[in-house]
């Protein structure tokens, strides 16, 4: 199957999994299950639970074994999403198009829907656990990349180092590898646990190139994207004064390294055994948003 097709097919299962679990949230009062779904249903390309269930294809361990992994991943990142659009972080009025939740419900329920996504998602890794050891591992492998060694320190990095003009490759590394990359590589290593490891350094190496490919075409896309495609504000990275890679390398060199980013993924998927052809249209889906 082609790859659009294949990845459309991923994320139309993946949307009707979502969608059923907002219509079963139960919480009150009304304003908190509201601003809920209306971030989680904002839409978008669902990149993570996509990957994460192409992998678990891949390797033989099949969509239905990750499927609430994958839910959780996703309930992370929008509240992620959320809470980078406030004032006091980035402070953007728009997501994927549309007013930012804080816009829509103020930014104190913004700050608690996006708690509630967090608690929440832990509470469907915590029932996971009960499946087995793997399931456990899997579980607190998400745990860690989301927390204060993952995605957490990556954005305290982002906003420590705005307007910071002794900030070198180093730091903006571990701002890729954590405030990106750690989502991404659970995507990728979440299958290889479940899968008694099978493929786990590789997967691992693959999820963490993976997110630095995804933020540098992001970097990219601040400059010379445009709102329609992107749903957001552009050009808020130099205005606000974020280490980025166009900052650090320039924009002609952003692009020369996202090839060699394209071509080390690719280098790694040709290591792995089973029908990889997702993978490799996936590198080529992260690199073309820039055309």
């Amino acid at each position: 199957m082609q790859f659009d097709k294949l990845y459309e097919s991923y994320l139309s299962s993946f949307n009707e999994y979502l969608n059923k679990f907002c219509d079963n949230l139960n919480c009150r009062p009304k304003i908190l299950k509201d601003s809920l779904v209306y971030s989680l249903q904002l839409g978008g390309k669902r990149v993570r639970p996509v990957l994460m269930t192409a992998v678990a294809d891949i390797t033989g361990v099949g969509a239905e074994k990750v499927k609430n992994f994958a839910l959780a991943l996703e309930l992370i990142h929008t509240y992620s999403l959320i809470h980078d659009d406030l004032p006091d972080m980035d402070n953007d009025d728009f997501r994927r198009g549309k007013p930012s939740n804080h816009k829509v419900f103020g930014a104190g329920n913004a700050i608690l829907a996006g708690d509630g996504l967090l608690n929440t998602a832990y509470s469907v890794l915590f029932d996971e656990c009960f499946k087995g050891n793997e399931y456990v591992s899997a579980a607190k492998f998400i745990c860690d990349c989301a927390g204060v060694n993952g995605m957490i320190a990556g954005q305290s990095a982002d906003l420590l180092h705005e307007k910071d003009e002794g900030a070198d490759e180093d730091i903006l590394e571990f701002i890729y590898e954590n405030k990106t990359g750690k989502l991404i590589t659970a995507a990728t290593v979440v299958p290889a646990i479940l899968n008694g490891g099978r493929y786990y350094s590789e997967l691992k190496t693959l999820g963490k190139k993976l997110g630095f490919l995804f933020q540098l075409t992001d970097d990219v896309l601040d400059v010379e994207g445009n709102f329609d495609k992107l749903g957001k504000t552009l050009g808020k990275d130099e205005q606000e004064g974020k280490l980025t890679g166009v900052r650090l390398y320039g924009l002609d060199n952003c692009k020369l390294r996202i090839d060699v980013l394209g071509d080390d993924c690719i280098k790694i998927i040709d290591g792995i055994e089973g029908d990889t052809s997702f993978l490799y249209g996936f590198v080529n889906f992260v690199k073309t948003r820039l055309g």
